[in-house]
This record gives C-alpha cells, structure tokens and sequence, in this order.
C-alpha cells in the first residue's frame, strides 16, 4: 500500500472514532477491544484491499488518548513505525502531529513537528546556531525556559556547578539576542540552591542572574516567585531530620528584554473578581477616601467591571498530578519520565501575558516539552530543544491526546 493511501486511511479512521467519542462506551475508556478496532478499520477498507494486502494487520493504539494507525507490514516500506523505533509516525490530534527522527540523522535533527512547531533533538547552543533556524533570528517574541538548575549536586538529567553554570548560562546570551524580536522577552525560572554539608543557602541562583543581565545587557522587567504549595520538605537534612529549617517551596522566574516595554498585557492572565469585589460591582458602593497607608482611593476607582482582576507576581501552582497524558504515554512505551518537570500553568501565564496567536516561542531546554505543548494549545508557533533523546521520545505524547482541555486567551 503506498505512502499516499495509508494516510488517507489513518484520516478516514480519525474521521470514523470521534463521530464515536460521545457514546458512553467511548467514555468509558479509550482502550477499546481488539475486535472493535479491527472490526471498525475493516468497515473502512474497500474489499479489494481488505484481502490479499501486504499489510498483516491494522492495529489502532488508544491508550492514554492517543490514536494511531500501526502499519505491520511484514515486508517493504514501512511508513508508520512509532517513534521508539525512530521512524515516522502519523498521529493526529486536533492538530497533527508526525515524527521525524531516524537513527541515523545527524544531530541537530528535527524530530517532531506539528502544524505550528517544531521539537529538536540535539545539543541547545549548537541547534539555535545551526542553519535551520537561521529565517527565526529577530522574530522570536518570547524565550521562556527553565534550565537545568544551578545546584551544588550533580542531577541525572544533567546540571553544571558552580562558577561553571555561570559561565554556562550567560554563553547562551548572544545567540537568544540573535533570535529575540526587538519586543521581545526572556523568561527564565532559577530554583535555590545549597550549599552542600551546609545548612546556608548558596547565592549561586542570584550570582547567573546578575551575571546573565549584566552581560546581556538586558532590563529586569519584574521578578516573579512560583509557589508550590504542595512540594516536599528539602533540603530533607535541615528539614525533616535536624527541623532546623523551613521547606524550600518556590521557584524564581526573571522576566528580561532588551527594552523598557517588551510586547506584554496583563488582560489576558486576569483573575476572577472575589466574592467581595463581585459585591462590590454589584452595589456600585465602598469606603472611598484616605487610608493608613496614605493612599486616596477615589469614589469611582473600583466601579469599573474590568472582566477579572490583575494578578500577583507570586504564581501559586501545585505540581501534584500522578497521572496524565504524557506521564501514562511514557509508561505505556516504557520510556522515563521527566524528574523535573515544569507545571503546564506556569507556562501557561507566561506565553499568554507575553505573546499573541502565532508569536513564536523558544524553549531551548525543553525537558518534557511543557512549553511546547501549552503553545500549540494557545495557537502560537514554537520551538523546542533538548539534547537527552529519552526525554523527547517521552514528550512527544504530550501531543496525542484528543480530550485535552484547550486553554484560551480569556481570563
């Protein structure tokens, strides 16, 4: 069967499940019998093609949300293997998404796109240098990543140390300037650090991001703290076992640009009204004049109904989820899961504060690929980088789920 004709059926098949998605036996669960999937793909196969094919079996894979056509065919050319056998891969979700990878491309390599982005596997500096992302220089409205943070203990998905992470980081300075538009914005999330054997923290975090603005030459628009109320105790040694310290549980994320008024609206991330304020607006009555702080607040300053309002620049996200789509594709194709993954609501905020449908945005050290995956979910276009192949093999099930809830633009 040609190239042509399989993805023609694989639509066709699409087309025929999510006619199907509202039946309370869908909604049961997406793992559906074999005998259902075979039965169904056979009603779509003309019967010229249903006997005597080259092709041994159809196999519809719905586990976890995802849903693929699985060619295996016994001989010939093969144009749908998954991408634990590093070939190319149809699934489709309300975008496609196709794996690219071969064992034997060369890296930097694209090693899957959708119809708005693009996930590299190789090496960050040497992939943003390299000639295929030479037409995004001066277009990227927002490089938002959370890199390998500047601990002071090795991690397995790799950190350097010291005045080496330093050194590390601000070397990435002249290559996203290269690749930022002139409004553009750099969002970086630093955790804390140790120092090791003691319980003093390290200003190592502090030390990069003085640095990294320095060299840069670039402006702090606004620091940001991410709360995780539901991280565990560490460092567990002063915590939990000498109680001679509290739980470290935030983050740091640095908001830089080049210039004073990067592209930005906060209208876009309001919150809802409180009760107190929905009142409020209701009565169109409050306790105008002075206050002990020696503010005025004016007879009509909180008569307007803005539709939310604005937010903190402390973000609030637990990170408590056990089970998703990515994690349930990781554990299906047997492939690890990201031991440092960032919340999908913290880039969330930030790639709707500071872009617009079809900016573009950079994540050159992309993990599991939350930013990514939240960006395509947006509407914007995206690129991503990460040099651990396990991890983009794992992250590419971020993109297969057709009952993800899709984020908008309103608050």
């Amino acid at each position: 069967m040609p190239y042509e004709r399989a993805r023609e059926i694989e639509q066709r098949f699409q087309k025929a499940i999510y006619t199907q998605r509202e039946s309370v036996e869908f909604k049961k669960s997406w793992l559906w019998s074999s005998e259902h999937r075979v039965s169904l793909l056979s009603a779509l196969l003309p019967s010229s093609e249903s006997g005597g094919t080259r092709f041994a079996q159809y196999e519809m894979n719905l586990i976890g949300g995802m849903s693929s056509l699985v060619d295996h065919k016994r001989s010939g050319e093969n144009p749908t293997t998954s991408p634990r056998n590093s070939g190319v891969c149809f699934m489709q979700n309300k975008s496609r998404v196709e794996w690219c990878m071969r064992e034997k491309d060369e890296k930097p390599a694209v090693a899957y796109r959708t119809g708005l982005g693009q996930m590299f596997l190789g090496d960050a500096k040497d992939t943003l240098l390299s000639p295929a992302l030479n037409e995004y220089k001066g277009h990227v409205q927002l490089i938002f990543t959370s890199p390998p943070f500047p601990l002071n203990r090795k991690k397995r998905y790799g950190n350097f140390q010291g005045q080496e992470y330093i050194e590390w980081l601000i070397s990435f300075i002249p290559v996203f300037k290269g690749l930022l538009a002139p409004d553009g914005s750099i969002v970086i999330e630093l955790g804390n650090s140790w120092e090791p054997g003691h319980p003093i923290m390290s200003p190592l975090n502090l030390r990069a991001l003085l640095a990294f603005l320095d060299k840069g030459n670039l402006r702090l628009c606004q620091q940001f703290v991410c709360y995780n109320p539901a991280r565990l105790p560490s460092p567990a040694q002063w915590v939990n076992v000498e109680r001679i310290r509290l739980k470290d549980s935030f983050t740091h994320v640095w908001w830089m640009s080049p210039g004073d008024r990067p592209k930005a609206d906060n209208r876009r991330v309001l919150k809802p009204y409180s009760q107190s304020m929905k009142q409020l607006l209701s009565s169109q009555k409050y306790n105008s004049g002075k206050r002990p702080s020696e503010h005025t607040i004016g007879r009509t300053s909180f008569l307007t109904n803005n539709n939310g309002a604005i937010p903190p620049n402390v973000i609030t996200l637990a990170n408590t989820c056990a089970s998703d789509t990515y994690q349930d594709y990781c554990r299906t194709q047997n492939l690890p899961i990201h031991p440092s993954r960032m919340q999908t609501g913290l880039a969330e905020f930030f790639i709707k504060f500071l872009t617009e449908q079809n900016d573009l945005v950079l994540d050159p050290f992309a993990g599991s690929n939350t930013t990514g995956s939240m960006s395509e979910q947006l509407g914007r276009r995206w690129i991503s980088v990460e040099v651990q192949e396990k991890y983009v093999k794992g992250s590419f099930g971020r993109f297969l789920s057709p009952d993800t809830p899709v984020p908008t633009d309103e608050a």
